[in-house]
């Protein structure tokens, strides 16, 4: 998927079963349970979703990897950590098929995209320039995000996504 394209409409569980789609301006986030870079951004992007769930804005975060060859990115240990974390303000859905993670060509985790409220692909890649550094605080999601709800184009539509490999069901 490359910045400009349409969204493509998905409908997932989340920890608890309910089932979720896009709509208006969302970020789908591609991540996981056991990828450090995943983890290290983890707390970054949730600030940035309660700070603009606010404004209209729709998150969503996709676990897609194979369970049988990472355990820890299982359904069950999606909801486990949801709920050791006391719960998560946005939804931890789980892409069991890895068909949504493939028709956006998602290649890492974690692998962000940004779609305005028309539906399009405004920014997609890292949510920041360095995972191990936390006062970055997802900059480049919050710029792509006031860029987009000012109903202008991002500054950096496109990064590279850094993050480990999603790791695919043969």
């Amino acid at each position: 998927m490359r910045v400009g394209d349409a969204l493509l409409d998905f409908k997932l569980p989340d920890t608890e079963g309910r089932e979720h789609r896009p709509e208006g301006t969302t970020v789908v986030v591609f991540t996981c349970n056991h990828c450090p870079y995943a983890l290290a951004w983890h707390d970054r992007i949730v600030d940035v979703s309660r700070d603009y769930s606010e404004r209209g804005v729709r998150f969503l975060l996709v676990n897609p990897n194979d369970d049988e060859r990472y355990p820890t990115d299982s359904y069950e240990a999606m909801k486990q950590r949801v709920a050791a974390d006391g719960g998560w303000p946005l939804p931890y859905l789980r892409d069991e098929s890895q068909e949504v993670a493939r028709a956006y060509g998602a290649r890492t985790t974690p692998d962000v995209f940004v779609f305005d409220s028309e539906g399009l692909l405004r920014y997609r890649g890292a949510p920041d320039p360095d995972h191990r550094d936390p006062s970055h605080g997802a900059a480049w999601l919050r710029e792509a995000l006031d860029a987009v709800l000012a109903g202008k184009e991002p500054p950096r539509a496109e990064t590279e996504p850094i993050g480990c490999s999603i790791k695919w069901k043969p």
